[in-house]
């Protein structure tokens, strides 16, 4: 059957508006499931202390939950991936993002780096990723939840320097078999 091209491509338009409402919505829904689920992230302080590595070129993947890397959050942008440039600074990882607001990770908030092949959005096979582990503090009304942040160096040779710059603002604390009993003291 052959339509006349304006009903062709009126046919086409419905579809990809039909289409893009159907990604919107389900875009916005995610968000609004992860709110409830995810704080809003800590403010970028005044003052970031020495830069320990950076300007790094990456593309922000996207923030999952922790262990869970299909369960991408949508709340607080942080699951647009985006362009970015990561800096390490003493007092945590600041990713600047193109298009969306910028992320901070407080030293303290950091729960470990390492490579992985893949997340939510983005397989490269290979450990190609970058993969930043930390807690999102409780703001009062949400609990504190851990994510896993995503970054696809633009240099490969830039993935290794991330990981050991954001390693080294890991701070272990003594857990409560390590704590001596007061008895012991």
């Amino acid at each position: 059957m052959n339509l006349p091209p304006p009903v062709a491509v009126g046919i086409w338009v419905a579809v990809g508006v039909v289409l893009l409402l159907l990604v919107l919505t389900g875009r916005r829904r995610l968000a609004q499931r992860t709110r409830r689920q995810v704080p809003f992230p800590p403010a970028e302080p005044v003052y970031l202390g020495a830069l320990r590595a950076g300007p790094i070129e990456a593309t922000y993947v996207s923030s999952t939950l922790a262990g869970d890397w299909l369960a991408r959050v949508g709340a607080h942008d942080l699951g647009d991936r985006s362009q970015a440039e990561v800096f390490v600074h003493d007092a945590g990882v600041k990713i600047d993002r193109s298009g969306a607001p910028s992320v901070f990770v407080p030293a303290d908030a950091v729960r470990g780096a390492g490579l992985a092949p893949g997340m939510a959005g983005k397989y490269v096979g290979a450990d190609g990723l970058v993969v930043i582990s930390w807690q999102v503090p409780s703001d009062g009304e949400t609990p504190a939840v851990d994510l896993d942040t995503g970054l696809r160096t633009r240099y490969p040779t830039d993935r290794a320097r991330l990981v050991d710059a954001v390693r080294h603002l890991t701070v272990t604390t003594p857990t409560p078999a390590d704590t001596p009993a007061p008895e012991d003291q």
